[in-house]
Formats: structure tokens, sequence, C-alpha cells
């Protein structure tokens, strides 16, 4: 009997991590919209739009500085009220020399702030924010491409006082035909976004993803030199002082996905490793009594998903195998839907440079790679491997 209890409490939080909490989520906005009153402010008009500045990180970016720059001239945004400052701290591809050649003769204002030691993007982002005086500080990398109005979506959003972090969506650019890597992150990234939306509907965003982020100038705090994701990080600090984080689907940065498997796999070990990091930071918003709704969303979206579900995997599948000899029934006819989608994530490892349209295929085997990402982020932190240098995923194209 303990055993089935065991198996069925887990399961169940499984089911609830993965589809439970998003059905969850759909129901309580649907709840709110119906009773409730919407809190969307209207946008200002264009003259009391506020100063910004765009911070971007460009380390040895020197192959998408021209396709970034000509991005950014065509940024819709009063060009007197923007400032956009590239920051390429050791980078020594000539992406310093190249920025300087082709932001001349630029309609708004450019500043390169370089220096040789890379010491990660966090001390970047810590060493230039003194230098930042605009009201509204809007992060963004390299590699990504920002749609027209993204910069004009963003800002607007901070006439509501209560909002302190407006997050952008991230889309990977993907052809019919994708390899696992492209096919499972965009499939990913759409699920997430999806989620992500109903949290900021219901209160607000649990967090947000660098590609694309602001922040009221005046809220940033500090961050720790050691701390690897400083989106994450950064975006919850605020949502700690009582602001919000709005979503923002219709202001999105676009880039490519990771080249392969393997290389996208460094990227999740760095990004789980940073969640589970920033999830023992920021415990404190576990505590219902002082964040209300954000501690729900942050225990159901977060540490449910990096710090629960991946350990309850082979705990389950243990517990199946033993309760389907001992009782058989349902449990059998479980342990067999565990078994096809394990084989299924098999054939996805087998055929991950294949080119399919049939991209539904890959999605067992980029759950179970981004579960082992988890289990590879947590030894890298506790053997005190992870460095807030990290080398960078290779992308298409």
């Amino acid at each position: 009997m303990g055993l089935e209890i065991l198996f069925w409490t887990a399961l169940l939080t499984l089911v609830y991590t993965y589809l439970g909490y998003g059905l969850l989520l759909w129901v309580l906005v649907r709840v709110k919209s119906f009773f409730g009153k919407k809190n969307d402010a209207p946008p200002p008009p264009q003259q009391v739009l506020p100063t910004l500045g765009l911070l971007i990180a460009a380390y040895n970016e020197a192959d998408c500085m021209a396709e970034k720059v000509a991005n950014c001239q065509q940024l819709d945004y009063p060009s007197n009220l923007l400032k956009i400052c590239f920051v390429t701290d050791g980078s020594n591809d000539g992406t310093p020399e190249l920025l300087a050649e082709l932001c001349q003769n630029l309609p708004f204002q450019v500043q390169i702030e370089h220096q040789p030691e890379r010491k990660g993007k966090t001390a970047a982002i810590e060493r230039i924010m003194p230098l930042v005086d605009s009201e509204i500080v809007v992060f963004s990398d390299a590699n990504t491409l920002l749609n027209r109005e993204a910069l004009l979506i963003l800002a607007r959003s901070f006439q509501n006082p209560k909002v302190g972090v407006a997050a952008g969506e991230k889309r990977i650019l993907q052809n019919q035909k994708e390899q696992a890597s492209a096919a499972g992150e965009g499939l990913y990234w759409r699920y997430e976004s999806w989620l992500k939306n109903l949290d900021a509907q219901l209160y607000s965003c649990v967090g947000a993803a660098g590609e694309l982020f602001a922040i009221r100038r005046a809220l940033f705090q500090r961050i720790p030199a050691d701390i690897l994701t400083e989106d994450f990080y950064l975006s919850l600090r605020i949502a700690a002082q009582g602001y919000k984080i709005a979503y923002l689907p219709d202001a999105y940065a676009m880039e490519q996905a990771s080249a392969s498997v393997t290389e996208e796999m460094k990227r999740k070990v760095r990004i789980a490793a940073g969640g589970l990091q920033c999830i023992w930071r920021l415990k404190s918003l576990l505590l219902p009594w002082r964040h209300g709704w954000l501690s729900w969303q942050f225990f159901s979206h977060k540490v449910l998903r990096l710090g629960v579900a991946p350990w309850l995997l082979p705990l389950i599948l243990v517990l199946n195998v033993v309760l389907a000899q001992k009782n058989g029934g349902r449990y059998l006819y479980i342990c067999m839907g565990q078994v096809l989608f394990y084989t299924l994530a098999a054939f996805g490892y087998l055929l991950q440079q294949r080119n399919l349209s049939f991209k539904v295929l890959f999605v067992p085997y980029y759950f179970c790679t981004m579960n082992l990402a988890v289990y590879r982020g947590l030894f890298r932190l506790l053997r005190g491997r992870d460095t807030v240098l990290w080398e960078k995923a290779k992308r298409r194209g």
C-alpha cells in the first residue's frame, strides 16, 4: 500500500508540473476575466514615452554585428529618447572595432563599452549599469533580432506603476522540416510562452528571458558576481519587491535554434544550474504570506519543474515496474505507456540529425534531454565547476 501511495503521489505531481499547472492557470485566468476588471492601462501618447537604454551583450559576435546594427536601425522608437549600448568585454574577434565602423552616422546615440578582460555577462551588467541614466533599460543579446515595435510595446507597459519588469517573447526561427534540437526547442518555447502569458494574466510572469526584457532603472539591484542566469535572478528580485513582471508576446526576439542537441545541451545545463542556484537564493519567494500568488506560481512553474520533477522520473519508472509485477492491471498499462515514451525518445536520439516535418516525434527526446540537463546542472553546482564564463552554444546558420 505504501508503494502505491508513493507511486501515485509522484505520478500526479509530475502530471501537475507539466500539464495540470497550465490547465489550472487557464481556468483561473478565465474565472478572473469573467469576474474581475482588466488592469491593462491604455498606451500613452508618444510625447510621454520614457527615455530608454538598450543594453546589448556582444562577446565575440563579429559575424552577426552587421545584421544586429541593421535591426537596431529599424526599431520604432523616438531617436531623441533612445540610447544603445554595446558591451563587448573580452571580445578578441574584432567586434568592438567592427561596431565602431558600423555605428557611424546612426540617428540615435550609440555607446560601445569594452575592456580586454572577460568577466562574464553579470559582471558586464554590473559595470555598465552605473553609466545608464535612462528611465527604462532593455536587455537583449547580439544574436537576436527584435521586431520593429518591440521597444514601444515594452516601454508602454511601464505606464502601469505596478509593472517593474516587462518580458518579451523568445521565438525560435524554424523551417518546415527540422532536426531534433530545432524542433524540440521551438515546441518547448511555444509551450513556455503560453504558460508565461497565463502567468502574467493571472498575476505575474515568473522570470524573464535574457533575449529581451526591460526593467525600471530605479529598481535595479546589484547582482552577486557568481550568479549564472542574471536575467532570471534580476527579474525575480524586482518581483520580490512587490512589482509585477508583465509578459508581452507582441514584443519578441527571434533567434536561430542551436546547431545540434549537443550544442543545445550546453545551454540547458547552464540554464538548469542557474535556475537551481536562483531557486535557492530566492527561496523567500516561497512564503505565500509575503508574496501571495507569486509564491504559488514560483513553486509550480520553477521549483517543481527544476527541483522536483526530474528526480521523480526514475522513481516513477522503478515503482511502476515493481507494481506492474505485483499487481498487473492498470500498473501494467501505465508501465507500457512509459516504455513507449522512452522508446520514442530513443528514436528521437537516433534520428536527431534528420530533418523531419513531423516535429512531435522529437518531443519525448527533447523532454528527456531537458531533464538530463537538470541532473548535470546540479552536479556541476555541487562540484563547483560552474562559472560565470561560459562557452557559447553554436547556432544554425
